[in-house]
């Protein structure tokens, strides 16, 4: 027996539990869902021990359905930059903070001014932004200096799993990377990171690499969701890198792209490079780099312009835009709804739709939303991959240069796609037209998942390497998405205009949110 794997994807909405074969086939999926508090403006938060109800539900529903004897390992992949607080018994001590929470705003100004806002980067990968846990739990050290004392450790999500199902405190380096109090060229806690957060060095987890095993299953546990005692439990990664690990996003001049609420994309790095124009994460295999850009409103905005113009769907509204030329007849939208992450990490930055005219209608700026992320896309891609390519050209010098040289200009042959954006036909014509390459549609619904059952499949050796685990178990894409030829020249030429709206409109958002309600 023992040909399944487990992969569990902990998501801010609920954990999925899928067993997969060696060949990456889903036999069977498992979801529990849980609440998400807002108890303030600003302030999200969730109960722990509903992650840990949840994901014992889940496990109980794929062990009954395969069978104990066929699963032969478990791997996790979490919502990333979400953490708690525990004490020796593993009991949490306050709600846990999601990577969502924006309290701590006055804290990324003051750390920045405090160490550098370049040190900051340059240690963690990560500009200042109060996604990363590293701030958050700064705010905690001045409003619950308690709490923080008292703590016996702070974890991740897949820290706190770790510890529940195996008895021991550890966590991945790909899983920890994003609370942004790791040093990321050496896979360890950054000293000035720890104490800027307020934190003692012994509360923090061990770290392992993904794909480690961190400790077998432990025997109260298994007796709960009915799996065997000493089970593998092997160390995965935050969602983003477990995803594109599962969309098979593993080596050089390999792109994906999640077109879901928000737009994610993400390319690989052999070397250390950092940047404001992108994150940069542990790569899910343990080697090498993950560069990240991240759009917060996608796919989103498509329900809002739903929404406020009325219409009676999304599918209505793209049949109308269809009809809509290229260029929106001289709109174009900013789509920063939510503030902007890479590469301006400006929380006071809000949309701005430009252009509109008394012949304008909801097709319109149906069209112009997605020609505007298509945009935002390009300019971050652009920037992400022509630094991976240069660092990769310094590494590698004469030996590699042809191997560099084809990704000259930052352009891969494809990106993978994956994401309920990948239905809108439109979407995806206009998105492969301004990025003037093909796009490859992933078949994969639950790519986290499947990227850690690759770390699993790999850690008991099934294969030699998540990559080869990754080459193995990964789908092929279901269809693929050329540009359009006559749009190309067109998109080129409003994508130059777009580059500047954001320093157009930036000053202007500024003082908006200084004047605040009247």
């Amino acid at each position: 027996m023992d040909d399944v794997v487990i992969g569990i994807d902990a998501s801010t909405t609920a954990v999925k539990a899928i067993a997969f074969t060696r060949d990456g086939n889903e036999l069977f999926q498992a979801r529990e869902a849980y609440p998400l508090s807002n108890p303030r403006p600003g302030h999200f938060e969730q109960d722990a021990e509903h992650w840990w109800t949840a994901l014992l539900g889940a496990l109980t529903q794929v062990t009954e359905a395969v069978g104990a004897a066929r699963v032969a390992a478990i791997a996790i992949a979490h919502q990333r930059e979400t953490f708690t607080l525990i004490d020796h018994a593993g009991e949490p001590l306050i709600p846990a903070i999601l990577w969502l929470d924006e309290r701590a705003r006055p804290q990324v100004a003051r750390l920045s001014a405090e160490l550098g806002r370049e040190a900051i980067r340059d240690w963690s990968g990560k500009p200042p932004d109060p996604t990363p846990a590293l701030y958050a739990i700064a705010w905690l050290a001045e409003h619950q200096p308690q709490a923080l004392d008292d703590a016996a450790a702070l974890v991740d999500v897949h820290g706190f799993f770790v510890h529940r199902l195996t008895g021991s405190l550890v966590t991945s380096t790909a899983s920890a990377d994003p609370l942004g109090l790791l040093d990321i060229k050496n896979g360890t806690w950054r000293p000035e990171l720890v104490a800027a957060a307020g934190l003692r060095p012994d509360q923090l987890p061990r770290l392992v690499a993904p794909g480690a095993i961190c400790g077998g299953l432990g025997e109260s546990v298994a007796r709960l969701i009915g799996l065997k005692a000493g089970t593998p439990v092997v160390a995965g990664a935050g969602d983003g890198q477990a995803m594109g690990l599962g969309m098979g996003v593993y080596g050089e001049g390999k792109n994906y792209l999640s077109l879901g609420s928000g737009i994610v994309s993400g390319c690989y790095s052999h070397g250390i490079t950092t940047s404001d124009a992108f994150r940069t994460l542990v790569s899910p295999t343990g080697s090498g780099f993950m560069l990240e850009t991240v759009l917060r409103s996608g796919m989103q905005l498509v329900d809002w312009i739903v929404r406020t113009t009325g219409s009676p769907s999304a599918a209505a509204l793209e049949k109308a835009a269809v009809d809509v030329a290229a260029g929106s007849e001289g709109l174009l939208v900013l789509p920063y709804w939510a503030g902007v992450m890479s590469p301006y990490w400006d929380g006071a930055a809000r949309g701005a739709i430009v252009g509109l005219s008394l012949d304008h209608e909801p097709k319109h700026l149906f069209r112009a939303v997605l020609e505007g992320i298509a945009f935002e896309q390009a300019i971050a891609s652009e920037a992400m991959e022509t630094q991976a390519a240069e660092t990769q050209a310094a590494e590698t010098q004469a030996a590699e240069t042809q191997a560099a040289e084809t990704q000259a200009g930052g352009k891969p042959a494809a990106m993978i796609t994956a994401g309920g954006g990948t239905n809108c036909a439109l979407l995806m014509r206009i998105m492969a037209s301004v990025l003037e390459r093909p796009l490859s549609v992933s078949p994969v619904n639950e790519a986290a998942a499947l990227g850690a059952a690759m770390l699993a499949a790999s850690a008991i050796g099934w294969f030699a390497s998540p990559e080869t685990a990754a080459e193995a178990m990964a789908a092929p894409p279901t269809r693929h998405v050329d540009p359009v030829d006559g749009l190309v020249s067109g998109y080129r030429a409003r994508k130059a205009i777009y580059r500047d709206l954001y320093q157009a409109t930036r000053e202007t958002h500024v003082r908006l949110g200084e004047v605040g309600q009247i």
